[in-house]
């Protein structure tokens, strides 16, 4: 087995190389970024149109698994013989739901591992009884397979209790660790203190040089219940000049009062990440943990606990640059306090970033990795805004769902030149680029209902829709209509009915072409149509790129806009057939057996991308639409 540092170097001098890389990669003239496809240059587009957006998200790579081939992940590969098998892992901690963060870290331990021919484990790092619950271990599990991912094994570091512990006991022995009696405010002061300004140099811990039985005797007798929580910890003897704080005596075992959900009252004396994470990873036969730059000074820690023991397997451990949303919060506080102030209805409320959220709010498994794959992997943390993770979600759905036309604010219009039982059948395709999709008819009737916001009272040179007077029409209707009259409510003053006429001409004459098609739905009971539904229409949950950074606190950035209903909303019949033919896409973590109404996605055409919320009850008739993303806005359009 290949070593995976220089042992020749000391840790400070790793340590500064490791983070000198780092740096020298996050400067902009110096960072080399995985190379990818150039996209071509794009022709200057016509008046009429808008040019691309700035904030518009990349091209996709034309290789899906370019970011494995080259780049860093490539070069990571190579750091580890070749005919090597590669195992990796995804160590989720589970006390609370996973985000859009972790989506990353998902597709680059399973994606690599089956990019290189190897396995990838999902291992619970589940150490902290006190915050562990079984929701989260389900929900991560859960969204690990809705993404597409089987994992090898399914693990738990509390698999290697016994082992950790009998490591714990070899690392005494070995004078690598000791039992500690300090105080919290006294582990703080040996480290130099908490206060910037009146900072002191280290120094040791009064029980460091307590001899090896003693410390022995204080482990088990922290095992046995001599003493309560942090009245005694296990520290690792680590190497206090050392520059890097992760060498600074780490707390090996604490002690927790609490039953674990899978070892119930057998362990008072738990292990911490810093003592567990490399361990089993050895334990695991793990070659690659890949883990965020946040845990780059770890790397040196790591290596140096599983070369004092001397565990039989060493993993390498190697740093990527973790995803951020802006505009948003990810910390687990801060949205359970949303929840809890019910300013959000629970961790899978479409307005937050959780995965379990997305899901519900109908964005693919497939978009969000092909977002990842979009973006590529270096050292550098990506922050991301919300509109281009957006325009990557609406770039994907725009090839993959079918098209509806949905109603959000209806209003009749009666074209009185038609007889009262008028019926048409329309014909229309449920994907326009994409014949496979199939096609569905319409009923089309004297009474349709089309967009409140498409009408108005009086008519402008800027306005293109319908108003008195002027030929508008109907997507997929032979010929315009031309609203005549209205009548309005006295009290609310709002239309409440338009009268028109089939703009029809003359045997022989040409159809004049209207400037403007507007979308509709009939009122055709006989034939199901219009479906009755609910439509949740989402904006972002805060004002601000940082919601953290504003004062006193992220809570005062809260939008009041954040979600719009619309109770009488109506669909067109073909919502009904897409519901049985879902999921829109059909992927791998979303089979037809299996899968959920969030994967019955469709254009609404004009109006965005929608799918069918958890909450339907088809039973009672009570359908509720999420909207996913907006249309891509049309400049050129009025």
């Amino acid at each position: 087995m290949a070593e995976t540092a220089d042992a020749s170097k000391s840790l400070p001098e790793r340590l500064k190389e490791t983070v000198e890389n780092v740096v020298a990669e996050k400067k902009p003239k110096k960072e080399k970024a995985p190379k990818q496809p150039k996209p071509p240059k794009e022709p200057k587009p016509p008046a009429a149109k808008p040019a691309k957006a700035a904030n518009a998200a990349p091209s996709a790579p034309a290789d899906p698994d370019a970011m494995f081939k080259e780049g860093w992940l490539a070069a990571v590969r190579k750091e580890r013989p070749l005919d090597e098998p590669v195992v990796t892992r995804f160590p989720p901690e589970p006390n609370g739901y996973l985000h859009i963060g972790h989506s990353k870290a998902i597709a680059i331990n399973f994606g690599f591992a089956r990019f290189h021919g190897g396995k990838c484990n999902l291992r619970f790092d589940d150490t902290n009884p006190e915050a562990e619950e079984e929701v989260y271990f389900t929900a991560i599990k859960d969204i690990v397979r809705w993404l597409g991912f089987n994992p090898a094994s399914i693990m738990h570091s509390s698999d290697f209790f016994d082992d950790l512990y009998e490591l714990a006991e070899k690392l005494i022995t070995l004078d690598g660790a000791y039992v500690c009696h300090c105080t919290d405010d006294e582990l703080k002061d040996q480290r130099g203190g908490t206060d910037l300004k009146k900072k002191h140099e280290r120094y040791a811990c009064r029980h460091r040089d307590r001899p090896t039985e003693e410390s022995l005797a204080e482990f088990r007798a922290m095992r046995d219940g001599k003493y309560k929580p942090r009245e005694a910890f296990l520290r690792m003897k680590q190497d206090l000049s050392d520059g890097n704080p992760q060498m600074w005596d780490l707390v090996a075992y604490r002690i927790l009062e609490k039953p674990h959900h899978r070892t119930g009252d057998k362990w008072r004396i738990y292990p911490t990440y810093d003592f567990t994470h490399c361990l089993c990873d050895s334990f695991e036969g793990i070659t690659h943990s890949l883990c965020t730059t946040e845990f780059i000074l770890s790397r040196v820690s790591y290596e140096w606990l599983n070369n004092k023991v001397d565990v039989p397997h060493k993993p390498m451990q190697r740093e990527y640059g973790r995803l951020n949303i802006t505009g948003t919060v990810l910390s687990k506080r801060k949205i359970k306090k949303l929840v809890d102030d019910k300013i959000v209805g629970g961790w899978d409320d479409p307005r937050l970033y959780t995965l379990v959220a997305l899901r519900r709010r109908g964005i693919p498994p497939g978009a969000i990795l092909s977002f990842i794959s979009e973006l590529g992997v270096t050292t550098a943390t990506i922050n991301i805004q919300i509109v281009r993770f957006e325009q990557s979600i609406r770039k994907y759905l725009e090839m993959t769902v079918p098209r509806l036309m949905v109603v959000l604010d209806p209003i009749p219009v009666i074209i009185e030149d038609l007889p009262d039982d008028y019926h048409e059948e329309i014909e229309n395709a449920f994907g326009p680029k994409d014949v496979d999709m199939g096609i569905h008819k319409l009923p089309f009737t004297k009474k349709v209902f089309i967009e409140r916001d498409d009408f108005r009272e009086v008519d402008s040179k800027d306005f293109f829709r319908m108003a008195p007077g002027k030929p508008v029409g109907l997507l997929k209707v032979p010929y315009p209509v031309v609203a005549t009259s209205f009548k309005k409510d006295d009290a609310t003053g709002l239309v409440t009915e338009i009268y028109a006429k089939y703009d029809k001409p003359p045997e022989g004459e040409k159809i004049k072409k209207p400037k403007a098609y507007i979308h509709w739905v009939a009122d055709a009971s006989e034939h199901g149509s219009p479906v009755k539904c609910e439509v949740h229409v989402f904006n972002p949950l805060f004002k601000s790129e940082n919601p953290d950074a504003v004062e006193p606190s992220f809570m005062a950035d809260l939008r009041e806009d954040s979600l719009k209903v619309y109770p009488n909303a109506m669909a067109e019949v073909g919502l009904k057939e897409i519901m049985e033919r879902a999921p829109w896409p059909e992927e791998a973590g979303e089979k037809k057996d299996k899968c959920g109404y969030e994967s019955v996605r469709f254009q609404a055409m004009r109006m965005g991308y929608f799918c069918v919320d958890k909450d339907t009850d088809e039973a009672s008739g009570k359908i509720i639409l999420n909207r996913i993303v907006s249309l891509k806005e049309d400049a050129g359009k009025a």
